[in-house]
């Protein structure tokens, strides 16, 4: 019995070695940006009370473009090539709420219909008069496929870009692949260092510590080569702000088979034509997922972009312009 407590007292010390050793090893700066709530130079929009971190491009008189970030929980700062798309329209982009550097707010304001509610509003600042165009990238392509369906009236066309799923059956496969990447050796190594990192995140506010977590564990998901994201012997990383942490969880975790459903269940309630765009060097969620979402759509094509990851926008921002240009001046 005394050689086995002496042996579990070897191993607690050794632990606590170790983790010591972790946070001394971790110990450095690892700045985090204020949101909007604290730094009153961000542009900004108010919509249901929530203050969102948003710009807008063009003339105010021109066809609107809402751009949809990806995420949950990301921001728009690798979408912004298409700012370009303002010489003819009005674009205006925004980090959803509790994401980006757009205010935090509690977990139970994160859902599919408060994201849907939302992007209500936005349109109803920029474009309140006529129907505008969509563009989402990932989740918020996503977010806009449900869009369609739910607001069909309000949008008049739609460009999505990798949805990754639009249906619970795709949602439950997503989740087990999501698992097995999640699981390796090398992401939970990953996953424990970070997490000793963001000890030493010094504010600015008390979300800066998970939102660091959580948004350097959405770009190693991003990077591992099981997600296929990106081309051959490169890695993604696109750039960004600030992921939100609590947003990166909660819109998926709170949807439920329903919700997710509703992502692309509805769309041929739309009538108006819808673009979807795949990296060619996107091998899971790329073009042959992209060909089985055509269906939820009554006028539907699918581009696909050389070159490119999920990322398609910063992979091949003149690709995927050209190609977005040629769609809207075909269909408006």
């Amino acid at each position: 019995m005394r050689r086995v407590l002496r042996g579990i007292g070897f191993l607690i010390a050794l632990l606590l070695v170790a983790v010591g050793a972790l946070y001394v090893g971790t110990m450095g700066e690892y700045p985090v940006p204020a949101t909007v709530t604290d730094d009153p130079a961000l542009p900004r929009i108010e919509v249901g009370g929530v203050t969102l971190h948003s710009e807008s491009f063009g003339d105010p008189a021109n066809p609107a473009i809402v751009v949809l970030h990806g995420g949950p929980g990301a921001d728009y700062r690798s979408l912004l090539p298409l700012q370009a798309l303002a010489d003819s329209y009005h674009v205006t982009f925004y980090d959803q709420r509790g994401a980006g550097l757009s205010e935090r707010v509690p977990a139970e304001a994160l859902t599919l219909q408060t994201h849907l509610a939302e992007l209500d509003g936005v349109l109803d600042l920029v474009s309140p008069d006529a129907p505008a165009i969509l563009i989402g990238h990932s989740w918020g392509a996503m977010l806009a496929s449900a869009f369609l369906g739910a607001h069909p009236d309000r949008v008049a066309a739609a460009v999505l870009i990798e949805p990754g799923f639009l249906s619970a059956v795709e949602a439950e496969a997503w989740g087990t692949r999501s698992q097995e990447i999640i699981r390796q050796p090398v992401m939970l190594w990953r996953g424990l260092r970070t997490g000793f990192e963001s000890a030493h995140v010094d504010g600015p506010d008390e979300a800066a510590a998970q939102d660091y977590l959580i948004g350097r564990m959405m770009g190693y998901f991003a990077s591992d080569p099981l997600t296929g994201y990106a081309c051959p012997g490169e890695s993604y990383d696109s750039p960004s702000w600030r992921a939100g942490g609590i947003a990166g969880q909660a819109v998926s975790s709170r949807a439920g088979p329903a919700g997710f459903d509703a992502l692309g269940g509805n769309a041929l309630r739309f009538s108006g034509p819808v673009l979807l765009i795949a990296g060619a060097c996107s091998t899971w969620i790329g073009e042959d997922h992209q060909r089985g979402h055509l269906p939820l759509y009554s006028d539907a094509r699918l581009a696909v972009i050389p070159d490119a990851g999920h990322d398609t926008v910063d992979d091949a921002p003149g690709a995927v312009l050209s190609e977005i240009r040629s769609f809207l001046g075909a269909g408006n």
